[in-house]
């Protein structure tokens, strides 16, 4: 009988293991045929310089999408993002307008901004308030914030140093790919070797069993909702210094398509799935396309059906996984 049970237990990690790798196997094909197509195209596509635009282009995507993978997991959603990238770009304009240096600036605006998940964390898990809810109207008060201390208009004039960050290359490669790339590997460390991590995919699994286990769901599910406003301060600071300046009006729909790489990623809706390794192909499957679309001179308006497209097949991706989990 225990060898029957252990040859089943067997079975099933295998077919797990195997289904699991098909999904993700699709994912990266449908990215490579993509890339193959606008190749072919458009000859323009395989130059380094597009290349590295587009690397540089998801890199704020991808660095949103890491915190986002961790606040799905736990079985909640963010969609304060978009208007943090904004704030953080103005505050981080207004620190090195102050004389601050741009290591000081930008932990100073993650600090600032990490405070505004803390506020959705404890809103969300101490009156089980949905954060979706929680979160839109965190968004309205932060984009109408950014508006507010800059009545409307972009922080210029800033030192040509601040640029540094968001233009500049390290060894051939754009300095925001080299940050991203540091934030996913962190990223994946916490979820895959840290108790922190695996005490997210507890509660995002089953939030009651977790905490009969003894797990401080409130402080996961808080902790999450920080991280994550704290790397969209930092793609804000990102964006700012790819722009040379801070403005309020950036960062629209931003949340939308984070949640979306996330989820055409393998990440879950529901909680308790999600890898940031994949997340960051979704994000660089979304840039291929808006890249792809750009260069075949397709209109901004086909783009957004375009995006709202792919947000909806997210959706129904997310949905089938747990209807065949069922």
């Amino acid at each position: 009988m225990k060898n029957k049970l252990i040859v089943k237990m067997s079975d099933f990690s295998i077919r797990t293991f195997m289904k699991k790798i098909v999904q993700e196997g699709l994912i990266i094909l449908i990215l490579i045929g993509m890339i193959i197509i606008f190749g072919i195209a458009n000859s323009n596509f395989f130059q380094y310089d597009n290349l590295m635009n587009i690397f540089r282009q998801m890199s704020v995507y991808a660095i949103m999408a890491v915190g986002m993978t961790m606040v799905l997991i736990c079985g909640e959603i963010d969609l304060t993002v978009g208007a943090i990238v904004a704030l953080a770009g103005i505050m981080v304009a207004y620190a090195v307008q102050a004389g601050m240096n741009m290591l000081a600036a930008t932990i100073l605006v993650m600090l600032g901004v990490g405070l505004i998940g803390l506020f959705n964390g404890i809103i969300v898990a101490t009156f089980r308030v949905p954060s979706m809810l929680v979160t839109m109207g965190t968004m309205m008060a932060v984009r109408g914030t950014g508006y507010v201390i800059t009545n409307g208009r972009s922080v210029s004039g800033l030192p040509d140093w601040f640029g540094h960050l968001g233009r500049n290359y390290l060894i051939g490669i754009p300095i925001p790919v080299i940050v991203t790339l540091i934030v996913v590997v962190l990223g994946w460390f916490v979820l895959k070797y840290t108790k922190y991590g695996r005490y997210m995919y507890a509660v995002g699994g089953n939030s009651e069993s977790a905490n009969l286990c003894g797990i401080n769901t409130k402080k996961v599910i808080v902790g999450a909702l920080t991280i994550n406003t704290m790397l969209a301060g930092l793609s804000g600071v990102i964006w700012a210094s790819r722009l040379n300046s801070g403005q309020p009006v950036v960062g629209q729909s931003y949340e939308m398509q984070v949640i979306a790489a996330c989820v055409i990623g393998g990440a879950s809706l529901r909680g308790g799935k999600g890898n940031v390794f994949m997340s960051l192909v979704g994000a660089i499957l979304l840039g291929v396309l808006y890249n792809g679309l750009n260069l075949l001179r397709v209109s901004s308006y086909w783009q957004q059906i375009a995006t709202g497209l792919i947000i909806i097949l997210a959706i129904v991706l997310d949905s089938l996984r747990n209807l065949n989990k069922a």
